[in-house]
Parts: structure tokens; C-alpha cells; sequence
């Protein structure tokens, strides 16, 4: 097949697709790197959301010369709080609270807008030379031998010695390559937007669990915050497509007055809600990663850190193989990264669907099982630090080295 011969090519152009790029070209600068994204060019500038980083995330940005590039936007989360409580309630008790460092002066997250960590992300890969294919697309893809011929949207045609999919939750190269997936819908829609407010949020993170799902305050820098609130997917289309007044009143009844007055600083989008676990990751020259390879529930804020965890995991598996002289697209050699990452990615997908069920709802025997394993956890320094840990997303001594903030 006629075309254009590349070592990787990776489809999809968001945070995972450009990171793995960046993270597995900094380590191999001779590798032959292709991005192509269906999105137009510049269409990422016009994304309002926020996300929390985890300190093993930052330190693999750090690690890749793109965390630097984000600090000036980038808002540490000094400590955590959440509470369990009904939407009407005047008083929402606190039942668990977090100190945010993992170590001394390093938080255990950062919000960051994700234009800015997008675009600091699509600054290194341009500084190496990554070509970057905006408005493009993998129409098909064909094993072989040891190669992939892939036929893009354009007619344009290339050879791959391995075909990354970064291409979302609804990836066209997942169900291309034939790879299946376990879904559940869970009815529920998350409500993006970002407020201001008159008072200092001190860089607290609050969730509020509420019988709809969980109403999650981030903060941001200059007296802004993140929202991300969970509700039925009927109601948040009633309240996305509400007039200003009625978003806002709704919206007041469950931020409440603590940081005085509230006025809607962005847009508002409803993204429907579901777990989503593809059954495998990889095949012959062909890996899945990110949302692509999974899709989970925000409620313990992970999706995007699962992303970074597939970057650091990926781009160690491609980078020590070929540095062996190894076919970096064999099953025997991908089949390291699917087990770094199924394990984790399936533990993460069953915690997250198990905490949605439990605190979406309003059973009274319910709700004082779960106050009162709130409030237990909250007097166990030990298990608060492990759960910080974990939400951290430093791996232990196994795990990618990236993570760690080291190089390949």
C-alpha cells in the first residue's frame, strides 16, 4: 500500500491523544509521531471546562516540560471537603474532610481550564516536531504483516507499525477494530458551568451529595469556581435549557451563600452519564487509551487522570520495546501496558458505579450507613491518607515511571 511511513499514528487530538504523542516522543525523538483530530483547527480554545490534575498527572506534565506552561492558570486544592445532605436541607453537616498535600507543599490536585492544559500540551508537541493533522480522520484501517495501512478521511493513505485510538467515549476506531465494551446508562446527565462569587473560595473543594447525585464545587483562580452537578438526565435538560433566572435559583439552592453572591461566569452543557469498560485494549498494532478505553462517572473525579495513567503507561511500553529493538506493535509487547492499565481502570470503573448507586439516592437506611462510614473514616488518619494517596494517583513502585515524575 502506497503512502506516507510512520512509527505511530494516534487518533484523536484532545489531552490523551496529544500526550502520549509528546510523552513518547520526548523519550524517542527518532520516532516518526502523527496526531490526526476530526475537530477543526482551534475549535479546543472554545472549551470552558475545568479539570482537577492529580499530583502523579503533574508530575508527568512536569516531567514532559508542559506543567510549567499551566501554572499561571493552574489553582492547587489546599484541602476537601463533603457532605451528605437533602437538596432543601438549611444545614449541610460535614461528615469527611481531606487535607489537600501529598507531601509537604505539593497538593494532592490543581484545577486547570482545559484550554490551558490543552494548549500547553499542543506547545511541546509543535516544539517537537509532532505533526499535528487538524480536521482529519481514520476512515479505515488494515493489518499487514507487521504494519497497519490506515486510509484517513481525506483519501490520504499511511503506514503504521502501530494505530493509537484517542478518538472519546463513542470511538469509531474501537468499533472498527471490533473490540467490544461493557455500558450502563445511569439515567443521570452532569451539569458543566463555572460561577463566580463574591468571597474567596481558599482553594476548597466541596461535594455535596445530594439525592440526584453529587453537586461538586472546584475551585479556580480569581474567585471562580468549577461546577460539575450531577441530576436526572430530564431535569438537566430542563434546567440547561432554563432562562438565566431559573438556572441560577436552582442552581443557589444547592451552592448555598458561603461565598456570597453567585453570578454564572460561562456556559452550560449536560454531558449524559454512564460507565463505559472496553473489554480489551489492545489487538495487533493497535491500543486504545483514554476515553476510548474507558468512561467513568465523575463522582470521584478520575476520568481524565485514568487518561494521563494510559500516557504514562503507553508511552513506557512503546519507548522500552523499541529501545530493545522489539516490534513495538506486537500483541506480546502491548499486552504490558493492557495489564498496568485493565486492573486499575476496571477497580476505578467499579468504585465510582458502586459510590453513584450509593449516594444517589434518599433511603434513610441508606443514608445513615453511609454518614456513618463518612463519618468513621474521618476519625482514621491512616485510611483518610490512603484514600488521598490514591486519589493522587501516585503509583507504587511497579507502576510507570512518568507518574513518578521520572523519565523514561
Amino acid at each position: 500500500m502506497a503512502g506516507k511511513g510512520l512509527d505511530i499514528l494516534i487518533g484523536g487530538g484532545g489531552y490523551v491523544g496529544l500526550g502520549a504523542a509528546v510523552a513518547i516522543k520526548d523519550a524517542a525523538p527518532h520516532l516518526d509521531i502523527r496526531v490526526v483530530d476530526a475537530a477543526p483547527p482551534d475549535v479546543w480554545r472554545r472549551d470552558e471546562r475545568a479539570s482537577a490534575i492529580a499530583a502523579a498527572a503533574s508530575r508527568m506534565l512536569a516531567q514532559l516540560g508542559v506543567w510549567n506552561r499551566t501554572m499561571p492558570d493552574a489553582q492547587p486544592i489546599h484541602d476537601m471537603i463533603i457532605t451528605d445532605s437533602r437538596t432543601a436541607d438549611p444545614v449541610r453537616p460535614v461528615f469527611l474532610t481531606f487535607d489537600g498535600e501529598v507531601e509537604p507543599g505539593e497538593p494532592f490536585a490543581h484545577m486547570v481550564p482545559n484550554r490551558t492544559l490543552v494548549g500547553a500540551i499542543r506547545d511541546r508537541a509543535e516544539t517537537l516536531g509532532i505533526d499535528v493533522v487538524q480536521s482529519e480522520t481514520v476512515e479505515s484501517f488494515t493489518q499487514t504483516g507487521p504494519f497497519m495501512d490506515v486510509v484517513l478521511g481525506s483519501g490520504e493513505t499511511a503506514r503504521t507499525r502501530l494505530l493509537v485510538a484517542a478518538d472519546g467515549i463513542r470511538s469509531g476506531l474501537r468499533e472498527k477494530a471490533g473490540i467490544k465494551t461493557v455500558h450502563f446508562d445511569y439515567g443521570q446527565a452532569g451539569i458543566v458551568t463555572t460561577v463566580a462569587h463574591e468571597r474567596p473560595h481558599q482553594g476548597r473543594a466541596e461535594e455535596h451529595f445530594l439525592p440526584s447525585g453529587p453537586f461538586a464545587i472546584l475551585p479556580l483562580k480569581d474567585n471562580r469556581s468549577s461546577l460539575v452537578w450531577t441530576e436526572r438526565a430530564d431535569e438537566a435538560e430542563r434546567l440547561v435549557n432554563a432562562d438565566d433566572l431559573i438556572f441560577e435559583a436552582e442552581l443557589e439552592r444547592r451552592f448555598g451563600h458561603k461565598l456570597g453572591a453567585l453570578e454564572v461566569a460561562g456556559g452550560r452543557r449536560a454531558y449524559p452519564l454512564g460507565l463505559t469498560l472496553a473489554r480489551e485494549f489492545v489487538r495487533p498494532h493497535f491500543a486504545l487509551a483514554g476515553d476510548a478505553a474507558h468512561g467513568i462517572h465523575p463522582i470521584a473525579g478520575q476520568g481524565l487522570n485514568l487518561g494521563f495513567r494510559d500516557i504514562a503507561a503507553l508511552a513506557e511500553t512503546v519507548v522500552d520495546a523499541d529501545r530493545l529493538g522489539m516490534e513495538i506493535g506486537l500483541v506480546s509487547v502491548l499486552e504490558r501496558y493492557q495489564q498496568w492499565r485493565r486492573f486499575d481502570t476496571f477497580r476505578m470503573g467499579v468504585t465510582s458505579d458502586v459510590l453513584n448507586r450509593l449516594f444517589s439516592n434518599d433511603l434513610t437506611p441508606i443514608r445513615a450507613v453511609r454518614d456513618l462510614g463518612l463519618g468513621l473514616v474521618d476519625r482514621m488518619p491512616g485510611l483518610k491518607s490512603f484514600f488521598m494517596r490514591q486519589a493522587s494517583g501516585l503509583p507504587g513502585r511497579d507502576g510507570p515511571r512518568l507518574l513518578r515524575g521520572q523519565p523514561i
